[in-house]
């Protein structure tokens, strides 16, 4: 089994259709975005079937722009016997200029799920020990 990377990240434009009526990201798209960052680095950390249970101290520090381009930082901080928290950060960048700065940062509890949705233990990645 391949080694998970310490970090998940992507990026995604901010268009129009991503904003309200300010201009700027709308935070239920932001949350989207954040879940799916959170979901991705736990599903690479476990190799197994992951839901999210809850989100925590979600700050929105700074307005994102259309046009700006944002970029997610998800980071697995705690990894438990059935569960792991995920710290995410979205940076935005302005294209034209490259000034960066930190948008938004919130942490995620994922859980491994068996095929009918019950917590299970998170599989270990050492060859050498088994999980049932």
């Amino acid at each position: 089994m391949q080694s998970a990377p310490d970090e998940t990240r992507f990026a995604e434009m901010v268009f129009p259709e991503l904003a309200n009526h300010y201009g700027t990201l709308y935070g239920g798209n932001a949350l989207s975005l954040m879940g799916k960052a959170a979901y991705i680095a736990a599903s690479r950390a476990a190799r197994c079937d992951i839901v999210m249970a809850s989100s925590d101290k979600i700050a929105f520090h700074r307005p994102a722009r259309v046009g700006q381009l944002i970029e997610l930082i998800a980071r697995v901080t705690r990894r438990g016997r059935t569960s792991m928290t995920v710290s995410v950060e979205v940076h935005a960048e302005t294209l034209a200029t490259g000034e960066r700065t930190m948008t938004m940062s919130g942490t995620f509890e994922m859980v491994a799920v068996d095929k009918e949705g019950r917590p299970t233990a998170i599989p270990t990645n050492d060859p050498n020990t088994t999980t049932p």
